[in-house]
C-alpha cells in the first residue's frame, strides 16, 4: 500500500504548487496531454484569482509555434514557477524578462500523478471525460470466417 493513498491533501499553496509541478512534468511525456495542461492552467488561474500566486513577467517561449517569436507568462506559486499562455492584458501590464533563465529550477517533489490530479480536480472542479469505453471501439472487432460443409447452402 502506498504512503500517499490514505491521506487526503488539503489545497494549500505548497500542496497545490507541488501538484501542478507533478501534472506539468507528466504532461510533457503523456500521449494525450491536453487534459493535464488544461488542469494546470485552470489551477494556476484560480490560484491567481485567490491571491495564492502572482504573475512575474513575460518570457520568450522555448518552443514557439510555427517558428515565430512567442511569449509566455511566468507565474510564481510558492517556491515553484510555471509558464502559462498570455492574455492581451499581460502584454500591457507585465514587464518582459527576455529569454528564460535556466539557472533557476523548481524544487523536486515526489507526488504520484493520481494524487496530484485528484487534488487539482477537487480544487478546480474539472473532471476528465473518457469518451470511449471498452464497448465502443474505434474499429469494429474482426469476425472469424464461418466455414460450411460442402453442399450446404449459404
Amino acid at each position: 500500500m502506498s504512503l500517499y493513498s490514505s491521506t487526503t491533501l488539503q489545497p494549500t499553496i505548497v500542496n497545490l504548487s507541488q501538484a501542478i509541478f507533478t501534472v506539468n512534468r507528466h504532461a510533457k511525456t503523456a500521449t494525450n496531454p491536453k487534459y493535464l495542461y488544461k488542469l494546470k492552467k485552470t489551477a494556476i488561474e484560480k490560484m491567481l484569482f485567490q491571491g495564492k500566486a502572482q504573475k512575474i513577467g513575460l518570457h520568450f517561449s522555448e518552443n514557439p509555434k510555427f517558428s515565430q517569436q512567442q511569449s509566455d507568462v511566468l507565474v510564481q506559486c510558492g517556491e515553484y514557477s510555471f509558464h502559462i499562455p498570455p492574455s492581451k492584458q499581460d502584454f500591457e501590464a507585465l514587464p518582459h524578462l527576455g529569454k528564460l533563465d535556466h539557472s533557476s529550477m523548481n524544487p523536486k517533489c515526489r507526488m504520484p500523478l493520481n494524487q496530484a490530479k485528484q487534488l487539482l480536480e477537487k480544487y478546480t472542479g474539472l473532471q476528465e471525460i473518457n469518451h470511449r469505453s471498452n464497448s465502443q471501439r474505434k474499429y469494429p472487432k474482426p469476425t472469424k470466417p464461418v466455414f460450411k460443409k460442402l453442399g450446404d447452402s449459404y
